[in-house]
Order: C-alpha cells, then sequence, then structure tokens
C-alpha cells in the first residue's frame, strides 16, 4: 500500500464514500476504537459510520504516516462539526453546532492490499 493509497482511503471517508473508504476492508476486518469499540466485518464497520456521519461532518488531516509491507501507522487530526443532535453517543454527548478536534494515533495491519486489523487511539484533544 502507498501513500497515494491512504491519501484516496481518508479522501473517499472524507467525502462520505462508504462503498470507497469500506473497499480498503478485508470482509473480517477488525476494528478497536480504543477501549470504546470493537467492530469485525466490512459491512458492520460500514454500518457504524453511517450512523457517526449521520450527525457529524468528520474531516480526517494526515500528519504523519509510516508504511510497511504488512502494515502502517498514522498520526491523523481528525474535526468533528456535529450537524445533527445526537445527546446519546456513546463517545460524548454532542449538539448540533458543537466542534471537537482531537489527534490519533491509527495503527494498521495489511495483506493483500486491504486493512485486516485496525486499532486507533485518541492521542490529545486540540
Amino acid at each position: 500500500m502507498t501513500r497515494e493509497d491512504f491519501e484516496r482511503y481518508i479522501g473517499a471517508f472524507n467525502a462520505n464514500d462508504f462503498d470507497g473508504f469500506t473497499s480498503f476492508y478485508a470482509d473480517d476486518v477488525d476494528f478497536q476504537l480504543g477501549d470504546r469499540m470493537h467492530i469485525v466485518g466490512q459491512e458492520k464497520i460500514g454500518e457504524f459510520y453511517r450512523g457517526v456521519k449521520a450527525h457529524f461532518e468528520e474531516t480526517l488531516t494526515i500528519l504523519d504516516l509510516i508504511l510497511a509491507d504488512d502494515g502502517a501507522a498514522l498520526r491523523v487530526h481528525t474535526r468533528f462539526e456535529t450537524i445533527k443532535d445526537w445527546p446519546e453517543f456513546e463517545m460524548w454527548p454532542t449538539k448540533k453546532g458543537d466542534v471537537r478536534e482531537i489527534e490519533s494515533i491509527i495503527l494498521y495491519r495489511i495483506a493483500n492490499g486491504k486493512f485486516t486489523h485496525i486499532k486507533s487511539a485518541r492521542f490529545k484533544e486540540l
């Protein structure tokens, strides 16, 4: 996987192109969002993000990217702008107009050109 592949992946995510960004996932991809959420499967991750993106305009910006043959490490800036109230959101209650920015570290395992494992953790609030 190349930097250009990651840029296409992040671009599809930012554009809410669910088919585009989930095409980077293996069918049985294992996704851990810190200690808050664990999702297995390409379709399940897509469903999760459909719910999230119905409430947030979420924009990721690559800050650092380290690539290896079987994995990658990404430091990313994420900006969440709430577009629909979500008081019961499991990460934090939020109201339309709220803005939250964080930096995260995301580790990827890659096999056959697909993400097989993703581990994401919040590095800091901005």
